[in-house]
């Protein structure tokens, strides 16, 4: 298992909703954590890692444990909205000040399959709408004015085609 970056298709996908609950499911959130980790990130959705499941591993500021999501929907967002910047793991050292809601509130089911219900606000709401875009092919950088998106790609574009020289 390995980060996907800026330029993969993967990374538009929308992924499809989780029906098994077993054991390979929980290897594969494992898994997933240990990426997350191993990149100093605080959140990775599937489609980071190449997989069209909704699944994300969440890293709530202070705390030690992952929240593992599955098949999460955000049901309800407050009409306030803070500007904060945000990274992504596929899109490494770019940083961006992005607007979103400051509470939600997501349902989602835990490895388990059980559903439960969560209420977040500031950074761990962030974190969550952030990856919750990544499960419907949505990027950070498409919350930008279009102008400062089709600049921002174009750098990224000729990185990559120098990089990959």
């Amino acid at each position: 298992m390995y980060l996907r970056y800026f330029g993969d298709s993967v990374l538009r996908a929308k992924c499809l909703d989780v029906e098994c609950f077993d054991k390979s499911l929980t290897k594969f959130a494992e898994s997933m954590f240990k990426v997350m980790r191993e990149n100093d990130g605080v959140g990775l959705a599937s489609t980071q890692v190449g997989n069209n499941r909704r699944i994300v591993i969440v890293l709530p500021p202070g705390k030690p444990k992952p929240l593992v999501m599955i098949n999460p929907v955000v049901t309800s967002k407050s009409e306030s909205r803070v500007v904060y910047e945000e990274g992504c793991l596929s899109f490494p050292g770019m940083y961006k000040d992005i607007a979103r809601p400051s509470e939600i509130s997501v349902q989602y089911s835990d490895l388990n399959g059980q559903k439960f219900e969560l209420d977040a606000e500031g950074m761990l709401a962030r974190i969550i709408l952030h990856e919750l875009d990544h499960l419907d092919g949505k990027l950070f950088i498409d919350h930008l004015h279009w102008w400062a998106r089709v600049v921002l790609t174009t750098q990224l574009r000729m990185k990559l085609i120098f990089n990959r020289g």
